[in-house]
């Protein structure tokens, strides 16, 4: 088969495409660090003749067009997995809504519960096998493609070649449309640490172990710890990650990181999207150190649970007195999402060794210049619990790190207390009392 005539037949304008679009179809678009630019103008400008068309992405961070060409959602009604800060924006204001999941399992979404009218999926350069890389974010686009009605694919130039892995690549004779374009990659900045987020990232530091594996989240903790083990004396760790991101380049260059005690997928970085400055994108692109998967292969906790000594390392907003972990949400509003927290705690528990870390600064302070404690009696009503206290494991904050596996509600409320900032642990043990989850025999902390 010649693949450049198939690629010529189905090559054609965005605004063309996008007209096998009708109202009340579902549309998937691509996510990450490169959303759809093209299409997602070309869609924009069809507002005034359809209704009621479905948009749902992963974490879009650009202002999607459909929405500022609909603002009032008749046309277009945009759905994200994970909120970026544009998209966290857009939902209070009642344009953007969230679906709750657990990642590992969103690709079968597509397989057993989503109707998918249109996927429309950014992707690299075609090469001379017919087929084209999906980037730095294979995640569950592959699912989506494969179940999707019809598939357009927007060609763009500067669409780094990730090697994988598997179903890091679809090819030609998958799409029924192409489109062309030329876009960079949108750059994310690193998170910027403190002298709080170093206390934090020092006291996790002494749990990592040499040959460990390590998946780090976002924030400026998880890059903290980052640099800090790019410049420690750690050897051969190894990384199985959700997501890849600047500070693990720096690891890998400064030579902490081989990959080589690895028991699967040995000397390979592993990840499912990759997501942060120019120098990330360019370390991916065509690095056959690196291999981008699927999601329901990297956040599978069993697959986690094979490598030993796993260290999960993520963040979050709050903690309350029984173990209960708040990362995504304030009140009513989604912050976020749940990501692969979950997927990352139950799989690092099962690792021979492994530890599972949610990594929080004891206070935060509001506008108004109030501080309050992150670790609190209970949550603010309609706060979310992303992750229940049967699936905790350590938390860390500056003041110390605690293990709350297996520990009863009232070890569970002194341990947390002893890490709480000093200031709101006295109100914190009268919370515990009342909550008949402080011992009378405790001495106060």
């Amino acid at each position: 088969m010649n693949y450049q005539e198939e690629y010529k037949k189905k090559l054609t304008t965005p605004e063309e495409a996008v007209k096998v679009i009708q109202s009340g179809d579902w549309v998937e678009y691509g996510s990450f660090g490169s959303p759809l630019i093209a299409l997602d103008r070309a869609l924009a400008a069809r507002r005034d003749e359809l209704h009621d068309v479905k948009i749902r992405t992963d974490f879009d961070p650009v202002m999607p067009a459909v929405v500022e060409a609909d603002p009032e959602g008749n046309a277009f009604t945009y759905h994200s997995f994970q909120f970026s800060a544009v998209e966290r924006h857009l939902m209070k204001e009642g344009k953007c809504y969230y679906i709750p999941m657990l990642y590992h399992e969103l690709p079968t979404y597509f397989s057993k519960i989503y109707d998918c009218s249109v996927a429309m999926v950014p992707v690299s350069p075609m090469d001379e096998f017919g087929n084209f890389y999906l980037g730095p974010q294979v995640s569950h686009n592959k699912e989506m493609i494969d179940h999707a009605k019809i598939v357009i694919l927007e060609v763009n130039d500067q669409m780094p070649r990730c090697l994988g892995g598997y179903y890091e690549t679809v090819h030609i004779s998958e799409a029924d449309l192409v489109v062309e374009t030329s876009n960079p990659l949108i750059e994310v900045p690193p998170a910027k640490s403190d002298a709080v987020d170093e206390r934090i990232a020092h006291h996790v530091m002494n749990e990592l172990c040499d040959g460990a594996t390590i998946q780090l989240g976002i924030g400026g903790i998880p890059n903290a710890i980052g640099a800090m083990i790019s410049v420690s004396d750690l050897t051969d760790l190894g990384i199985h990650t959700e997501m890849f991101t600047d500070s693990m380049v720096d690891m890998v260059r400064s030579g902490r990181v081989t990959g080589r005690k690895k028991k699967i997928n040995c000397s390979k970085h592993v990840y499912t999207f990759a997501m942060g400055m120019k120098e990330c994108y360019e370390f991916v692109n065509n690095n056959s150190s690196c291999a981008a998967f699927p999601v329901n292969y990297v956040n599978d906790p069993f697959v986690i649970a094979q490598h030993d000594n796993f260290m999960a390392i993520n963040g979050a907003l709050e903690v309350d007195l029984y173990g209960q972990v708040s990362s995504e949400s304030s009140g009513i509003f989604q912050i976020s999402g749940t990501g692969g927290q979950i997927d990352f705690m139950l799989g690092s528990y099962r690792s021979q060794g492994g530890k599972g870390f949610i990594c929080l600064p004891s206070t935060f302070k509001k506008k108004d210049g109030t501080v309050i404690s992150r670790i609190r009696n209970c949550f603010e009503p309609y706060t979310v619990v992303t992750m229940p206290r049967t699936i905790t494991n350590y938390i860390v904050t500056e003041y110390g790190a605690v293990q709350l596996k297996g520990k009863s509600t009232w070890e569970r409320a002194e341990l947390l207390i002893s890490i709480a900032h000093p200031d709101f642990r006295e109100n914190l043990i009268r919370q515990a009392e009342y909550m008949k989850i402080w011992r009378r025999s405790q001495k106060r902390i």
